[in-house]
């Protein structure tokens, strides 16, 4: 059932919802109408109704003026107006309920008249009316309204919605009517919310291609050991476009009495562009969009770009959400990158999982995935950071123990490299010299921000080479497969295989990963992306996506 807020004239507004903490009536005056954050805070909460329960329909739902059928509703908040005055009182009284004409085009109210058919709701407030009289009976009466939101907060929209019911006078046709009492209910519109690497999978998306059928048994084998459903978007579905994580983030929305998964499509409108809407969109699952439909947007717009931390404490500050990290460049210049600002002030104003900046325009696609991850350990998590100083490390002890002759490459069409030529080729140590400082500057950030010590960061050795990019720059890819870039299903961790060098048998870069990170009870599957994803620029983690578990802490109770 929706949450209820029920409206007592006479007296007070009063907001009931199913959280036992805001369960208690609040006065809604004119002067103290309010909503406050945290366990003991006041105020209702509104849904984005951004999904499709008809298959038959062609819009969102938000887009529609009507009630469409009962699971329509369920999406909505109930409000309920009691009246208790003489019979003949609205002869000489009227009521208003209204908007602020600057949050018309944010709500939609339905009003409620007897019967069992769906076509007794109609509109009354919206984008096109913000002020609707009610026809209300003397003497003892309830009417009952249903509140959808018709957009999420952003920059020139905090998400505060008040909904008024204004009491006139009227008894004297000759005068002006008369202001005699007025009182409000608060909503927040819910935000939406992202679900980092360690909440557990539920679902696993990823894109057929001709030449990666390999790549999806080994996606394959690795949800059924994680136990997720695996959605498998066809070469019509994607218009072979294999970036499923470049083209969508999974969130979700959540009130007292629902909670929906909502598809955030990204602006790069590629191949996969209808894949969300066509394909996602549906009965409780919702959509949302931001950005430039068309024109220029750049590499950081896509979503390989946009992650985000487990929760943290920094200081005395929870973000029991985590916190949003998207990469940008260090500092503005004509060559220079961001994420376009539209997204940006989305992600902002959801005010429950404060974004972090992070320097990833030195990377070829500029994304932080490619340095980055977070995997789920035992009462928290690890941040994982792509380290060619590791690397180096790593290759340095080989040659010294006699290995210098073993080949990276070895299984696949590129030119082998012995250990010892990898080290002893300067531009390559120069290029990951550069890499490391770049990496190295994230590292104190995320330190700072996250509120993290070094025992929570575990240094993947990885190789980064430098190479021209369209417009001329230098910019650093993956030397190989670029394992941090790794796909994580709870303990199940599907990583890009590196075809290191052989030594008694055995990867030593698959050996050294599986060293750091099968001691904290993770679980290392190394999964060929090769030629299908690594030769295009991109890895596990770029070619596939996943649904998450909602986190269990309500978003209401926490302080932003």
């Amino acid at each position: 059932m929706p949450a209820a807020a029920q409206v007592t004239k006479r007296s007070r507004f009063h907001t009931t919802d199913r959280r036992p903490a805001r369960s208690k009536p609040c006065s809604m005056s004119l002067v103290s109408r309010a909503w406050t954050w945290g366990p003991r805070g006041q105020g209702a909460i509104l849904l984005v109704n951004c999904d499709k329960d008809n298959p038959k329909s062609s819009t969102i739902y938000c887009k529609d003026d009507r009630v469409l059928d009962s699971q329509d509703l369920q999406d909505m908040s109930l409000v309920t107006l009691n009246t208790n005055t003489p019979r003949d009182f609205f002869a000489r009284h009227q009521l208003l309920l209204h908007v602020a004409k600057s949050e018309m085009d944010k709500v939609r109210v339905f009003q409620a008249s007897r019967g069992n058919q769906i076509s007794r709701y109609r509109e009354v407030l919206g984008p096109k009316q913000p002020c609707h009289p009610l026809e209300i009976p003397g003497g003892q009466h309830s009417t009952d309204f249903y509140v959808e939101g018709l957009a999420f907060p952003d920059a020139n929209f905090p998400g505060l919605i008040s909904l008024t019911v204004s009491l006139l006078d009227t008894s004297n046709p000759e005068l002006p009517k008369t202001l005699i009492f007025q009182d409000s209910v608060v909503f927040r519109v819910a935000p939406w919310i992202m679900t980092p690497n360690t909440q557990p999978p539920e679902e696993v998306y990823v894109c057929r291609m001709p030449e990666n059928e390999d790549f999806l048994k080994s996606v394959t084998a690795l949800t059924q050991e994680a136990k997720c459903q695996l959605t498998v978007c066809t070469r019509e579905q994607s218009a072979g476009d294999r970036w499923i994580q470049d083209e969508i983030e999974v969130g979700y929305i959540q009130a007292p009495h629902k909670t929906l998964p909502v598809v955030f499509d990204s602006p790069r409108n590629r191949g996969l562009k209808e894949f969300p809407i066509k394909c996602m969109l549906g009965p409780d699952f919702g959509y949302v969009t931001r950005g430039p439909q068309t024109g220029e947007v750049s590499d950081l717009d896509s979503f390989g770009n946009l992650e985000v931390s487990p929760p943290v404490k920094v200081g005395r500050k929870k973000y029991p959400l985590g916190r949003i990290l998207i990469g940008s460049s260090c500092y503005p210049s004509n060559e220079s990158q961001e994420m376009h600002q539209a997204l940006q002030d989305f992600l902002s104003a959801q005010q429950v999982q404060a974004p972090v900046k992070l320097y990833s325009d030195w990377l070829f696609v500029g994304h932080v995935d490619e340095f980055l991850s977070f995997v789920p350990v035992h009462k928290g998590f690890r941040l994982l950071l792509a380290s060619p100083r590791s690397c180096y490390w790593l290759f340095q002890e080989q040659l010294k123990e006699g290995h210098g002759e073993a080949l990276l490459f070895e299984g696949v069409k590129k030119k082998k490299q012995k250990i010892k030529d990898v080290l002893s080729n300067e531009k390559l140590r120069e290029d990951n010299s550069y890499v490391q400082k770049c990496i190295d500057w994230n590292r104190e950030v995320l330190k700072r921000e996250l509120g993290l010590t070094e025992r929570d960061i575990v240094d993947i050795p990885q190789l980064f080479k430098l190479q021209d990019d369209l417009q001329g720059r230098l910019k650093a890819e993956a030397y190989f497969p670029n394992m941090v870039n790794m796909l994580v299903l709870g303990k199940h961790l599907g990583i890009p295989k590196p075809f290191g060098p052989i030594i008694d048998g055995r990867c030593c870069l698959e050996e050294k990963v599986r060293s750091l990170l099968e001691p904290l009870g993770l679980r290392c599957t190394f999964i060929d992306d090769f030629y299908a994803y690594h030769l295009r620029h991109g890895e596990v983690h770029c070619g596939t996506n996943v649904r998450r578990r909602p986190f269990s802490f309500k978003w209401w109770n926490m302080v932003p």
